[in-house]
């Protein structure tokens, strides 16, 4: 019975919680934005179509892509939104937050910023699928936007943003407002380190000298766009890569959900070091707020704790090929699951629609230090 009870306490705190996000999603048309624009660099996690014409094997620009999206395919490796969209529309966008590739290629960068605050919440999305914080992750599927590209592209559109502003002081408390949010460093694992027979770097490095490694770079690239004027960090950690579709079919894995709990003990050593650098730049950069949410943490209590949340699907995707539906990912036009809202993976690698905003809800206005430390995204956005 106290089974029973808690995972009935359980739905009752979640479904109150969608009711929330949902209002507030709703009422972001009318409500003035929380921040002016909104910043987003990552991976495929959290791509909205900047790899589309890229010569790259990570793109996604294709049906059953988008299925439950407004615009159909666009680039999002899910069926309907990212994380990154439904915390933008939490937060105040009128629309979706367009990738840098599309603003650039209909030269509206200069039409976004123009009016700031006017129309909501603006920003951009620089994030590339397949793309990490290393140069080298990722590129034996294509051509890819990895952190330093991504910031580089993001330095290049303050520059443009300058004619819309009258000073650089106008400009940067403009920028000081902003939320600037990343999701990345999955792929230096997944298409990087775990790929012993195509990249050095396990041969290089133990888990804990990599992590280590991972979070100095992100450091260098954190402290460029602090000196470019960011100011409020939202740092998301890795999930527990070794329980995806992907890994439990290289293990053959069909009958259960164990995991590989080596990969996840490396995952675990990366995401210390993030909240360690999280924790240190909270108290070293003067005026700079980063809170962490804690990806991994939660996704294992999904996994414990499914059915109570909702999802009944916990080992293999939605859309996919091979065991588990996970060796190959989503072909074009291939028919997925008709109940995407009770799995947790769309493909072999992504999250469903339903999984990304169970994520968002955690990161967005939990009030708990164990899903995201020191506080939540609408209190970094609204401080």
């Amino acid at each position: 019975m106290e089974g029973s009870g808690n995972r009935i306490a359980a739905i009752l705190v979640l479904t109150l919680s969608f009711l929330t996000c949902i209002v507030l999603s709703e009422d972001a048309s009318d409500a003035q934005p929380q921040v002016p624009c909104f910043f987003v660099f990552g991976d495929s996690l959290v791509d909205n179509g900047n790899n589309n014409d890229l010569p790259t094997l990570a793109r996604s620009n294709y049906r059953p892509y988008g299925i439950d999206f407004p615009e159909g395919p666009s680039g999002r490796f899910t069926n309907g939104r990212t994380v990154a969209d439904i915390i933008g529309q939490f937060l105040g966008s009128k629309g979706f937050i367009p990738s840098y590739a599309s603003a650039r290629r209909s030269n509206t960068l200069g039409v976004l910023f123009s009016t700031p605050g006017a129309a909501g919440t603006s920003g951009l999305n620089f994030a590339s699928a397949a793309a990490g914080i290393r140069q080298e992750t990722g590129k034996h599927l294509g051509a890819n936007y990895y952190l330093a590209d991504q910031v580089r592209q993001f330095d290049s559109t303050v520059q443009s943003l300058r004619g819309s502003f009258g000073n650089d002081t106008e400009l940067n408390i403009y920028l000081s407002k902003c939320l600037y949010g990343f999701s990345i460093g999955s792929n230096d694992y997944l298409n990087n380190y775990f790929l012993p027979d195509i990249y050095r770097t396990s041969h290089q490095y133990t888990p804990s000298a990599f992590a280590e490694v991972l979070a100095q770079e992100f450091s260098g690239q954190l402290l460029k766009l602090y000196d470019l004027g960011a100011r409020k960090f939202a740092v998301f950690g890795l999930g527990l890569i070794g329980c995806i579709p992907f890994e439990l079919a290289r293990m053959n894995n069909t009958n259960n959900s164990t995991c590989n709990e080596d990969q996840n003990k490396a995952i675990e050593l990366f995401n210390i070091k993030i909240l360690q650098l999280v924790k240190r730049f909270n108290t070293d950069l003067p005026g700079a707020r980063f809170v962490y949410g804690n990806i991994y943490d939660r996704f294992k209590d999904l996994l414990s704790n499914a059915a109570a949340y909702g999802f009944t699907v916990t080992n293999k995707s939605c859309c996919g090929v091979g065991p588990n539906n996970g060796l190959i990912t989503c072909l074009p036009n291939q028919t997925p699951c008709q109940n995407r809202t009770t799995y947790l993976f769309w493909d072999s690698f992504h999250p469903t629609e339903a999984l990304n905003m169970f994520f968002a809800i955690k990161s967005y206005n939990s009030t708990s230090p164990s899903d995201i430390y020191p506080e939540n995204i609408q209190q970094l956005a609204t401080a």
